[in-house]
């Protein structure tokens, strides 16, 4: 089975909360296997207010959620019947299955993100010693236990009050030592 990204239809404004749903759902489901990543399609732009610039996230595609999955009747369930998930873009009728992106379509959008297709090449290795860069274990340092490469994480041993607590994070919020 191949994985595909598929455009959702959510109401606007809902777009983040479908989203943490669908992630939560895939996690509660099992479903790791056929949904893996979901975008939220923003690109930030700085704006001018009252003399003071400030950068601000804007949805590039208001009520679109982008889902990279397997395209099954079980995956296809999950994604459909999630909150605030209106439908598949792209399915003609009843009970058929919606179309897939262009991988040139996929690509163009995650670059406005600042984000990749699929960066293979991953820089890190299992027990390598890295550093947090951002978030709540900023400036934490640990050994990394997994990684996941399709989902662009990894699971690292944080030293906290003594013991080895395993955190996930993204590629981007770890750095090599």
């Amino acid at each position: 089975m191949e994985k595909n990204w598929y455009v959702i239809h959510t109401y606007s404004g809902y777009e983040n909360k479908v989203k943490a749903n669908l992630e939560k759902r895939v996690e509660s489901m099992g479903m790791q296997d056929k949904i893996f990543r979901i975008v939220v399609p923003e690109e930030t732009e700085t704006e001018t207010k009252s003399g003071k610039k400030k950068a601000a996230k804007r949805k590039v595609f208001p009520g679109y959620v982008l889902v990279e999955m397997v395209m099954t009747d079980d995956s296809w369930y999950v994604v459909r019947n999630t909150p605030g998930v209106t439908g598949f873009v792209g399915s003609s009728g009843a009970g058929s299955k919606p179309t897939p992106l262009l991988e040139e379509e996929v690509e163009m959008i995650l670059k406005r993100m600042g984000m990749q297709l699929a960066e293979l090449d991953v820089d890190y290795e299992l027990k390598e010693t890295v550093r947090v860069k951002e978030g709540p274990f900023a400036n934490f340092t640990g050994t990394i236990e997994e990684i996941d490469v399709d989902k662009r994480k990894v699971k690292v041993l944080v030293n906290m009050f003594g013991r080895e607590t395993p955190v996930e994070f993204e590629f981007s919020q770890i750095e090599k030592i």
